[in-house]
Parts: structure tokens; sequence; C-alpha cells
């Protein structure tokens, strides 16, 4: 919390996206049988595996488990996780009719009730280890609900943008009015700090983003800004919108592992800290050449206000645990 204060604590804090999840033998363990959603929306369950990665190797923050497309099913959007494919919604929204019947659901403190169960479960089982709320950004959001699940390209959400303005603004403020109360949730349960993942702002030119996505982030951030905690705004391939990712109210921008981080911290200016980015696909190289990779990471972090050490991205489902504690271990010795 103090690095993402801007400060430069004597330990160098690192934690890693997607800690908890595929890469532990003890979470595949307790999934047996238990579909993704049902996971996320189990307070005992979705605490346990918070939990998990923040025992097994002594990194510094935990992030509540959880899916971007949870608040959507929460505010009664028909959603699902398909094994292999990803989130897949019953019915794409694509029309201004479609937005309307959209804007009749709302998510409701009764409907919360597992995530701030399991919010609170987490904080008292971390004590000082600060817990980390999590939300998909708008755009992520709308992009799934108008292409109706994963896109390599996000077309038909970029179309919409462009070709019926008003109701991807309408859509946008939607979206953005879910996840913030998903976020401002967890955060009222005990999380420590909030951040919004942006899975797939990569996809726009700076124009887009600034026009037709950055006010729906800057609500939804908006929706913690009064509880006092430190926001985090991260986003794949977004290494051209790393300034205006900041400007929507973010204290934090996480950088994925494209961009180095002395050149982060010089498109972001000096007052703003980072947190990243070692590359994910580096976690299954020999030891000498991660080693080597985290040790240049945390060097160029030093451009930066302050550093945060993360991944570029999240945990490959095929990485060693051992190799992640070891990590942890480096950073700490750094």
């Amino acid at each position: 919390m103090r690095a993402y204060s801007g400060e430069r604590p004597d330990r160098l804090p690192v934690w890693f996206m997607r800690q908890a999840g595929r890469s532990l033998p003890e979470y595949r363990a307790l999934r047996v049988g238990t579909a993704m959603l049902e996971a996320c929306l189990d307070p005992a369950l979705a605490s346990e595996i918070t939990l998990q990665p923040v025992r097994r190797h002594g990194v510094d923050a935990a992030i509540f488990f959880s899916d971007i497309v949870v608040p959507l099913r929460l505010a009664g959007v028909d959603v699902e996780i398909k094994p292999g494919v990803g989130p897949v919604m019953g019915t794409p929204v694509r029309t201004a009719a479609d937005v309307a019947r959209l804007a009749e659901l709302t998510l409701t403190d009764e409907a919360l009730a597992p995530v701030t169960e399991g919010v609170a479960r987490t904080v008292a089982e971390l004590g000082r280890t600060p817990l980390i709320g999590f939300a998909g950004a708008p755009f992520t959001l709308a992009a799934y609900l108008v292409e109706g699940g994963p896109s390599r390209d996000h077309l038909a959400a970029r179309t919409l943008m462009h070709a019926d303005p008003d109701t991807w603004r309408a859509l946008t403020q939607w979206t953005a009015e879910v996840t913030g109360a998903f976020l401002r949730a967890q955060v009222l349960a005990g999380a420590s700090a909030a951040q919004l993942f942006d899975s797939w702002a990569g996809a726009l030119s700076l124009a887009d983003y600034t026009a037709h996505v950055a006010p729906a982030s800057a609500r939804a951030l908006a929706a913690v800004h009064d509880l006092n905690v430190r926001t985090v705004h991260f986003g794949t391939g977004t290494g051209e919108l790393l300034a205006a990712m900041r400007d929507v109210g973010a204290d934090v921008v996480g950088v994925d592992y494209r961009i180095p981080l002395d050149e982060a911290a010089r498109r972001v200016g000096a007052r703003t800290p980072l947190q990243g980015n070692i590359d994910p696909a580096l976690l299954a190289a020999p030891w000498p050449v991660l080693e080597a990779h985290v040790r240049d990471v945390v060097a160029r972090g030093e451009a930066a206000r302050a550093h945060v050490v993360n991944l570029g991205h999240g945990v490959p489902p095929s990485t060693d645990p051992d190799v992640l504690t070891r990590v942890v271990e480096l950073v700490h010795s750094l």
C-alpha cells in the first residue's frame, strides 16, 4: 500500500495477476466438480482460493478470486464461462433495444452478498497482508456483451461505438455502473486497494479510447474515490494508452510485458507509481534467463516514482509454482 501511494518501502513488494488459479495443484484439487462462476460466488471457496498463493509464495498482496463477468451474472445477465472458450453470453447486446433491456438490470446489495462475505472472510484471514479488489473495465465488459463471447479483434464492439455512439455510450455507462458497484462492494467489505482490468483495451486506438472508453472507466473508478483506497488500472497491449489510463483517475498504472518500465515511466510521468511487468513466457525459461529478466525489470522500475513488481499479464496455467516462489524471494532480496 505504501508503494501504491508513491513511497519506496525497504522491501520491494511483489504479487502476481492470476496468482490464485490453475498453476496451483491445491487450487485444481479444490475446484474439482465446481464450475468457475459457482466457485467465484461461493464465499468460503473464493476466500480459500484467494489465500492459497499468499500461503505458498509469500507474496505481499492477495487479489480477490473472481472473474471479469461475475458482476454481469450478479446483475442478471445470461452468461456462462465455457471451459476452453471463456465467457459466452446467452444473447449478444447490439441494438438500442438490447441496451434498454439491459439497463433494467441492477446490481443489488443482496446480489452482492456472496462477494462481500467472501471478501470479509479473506480479510479476516490475511492479517496485515492487503487484499486487492478486482473488476473488469467497462470496455471489456461491453465488448463481451456485444461480441457475445471472446473475440480476437472486437470488430462488432468497435463498429458499434462509431455506428451508433449513443447506444455505445448507454451500454458503457451501464457496464461502468455495474463494475463500479462490484468494486465498491469489495472495498466496503475490507479490500485495501482496487484494480480495474481492461483485457481488450489494447484493440483500441488512442483516439477511440479517449473518446469512447475513458469516460466510462473514469465513472467506474469514481465509485471508490471516496473510500480512501488506491486504484490500479491495467490493460494488455496498452502501451500507447498508458497516460490516458492514468488520466481516468488511477493512482497506479499497470504495465504489460510489451513495453519496458523505464519507457512506461517516461510516458506516464514521474509522479505515477507503476506495477509490472515480468514477461509470463519467461516463467518457463531456464532460471538464469528468468533471473536476469527479473533483475532488469526491477532496474527499469527505478525510473518510476514507486514500483510494485508483477507480471505483464497473468500466471500461465502451466507455470511451476516453485518458480513463482523463487521469483518472490529474488524480488525481496533486491
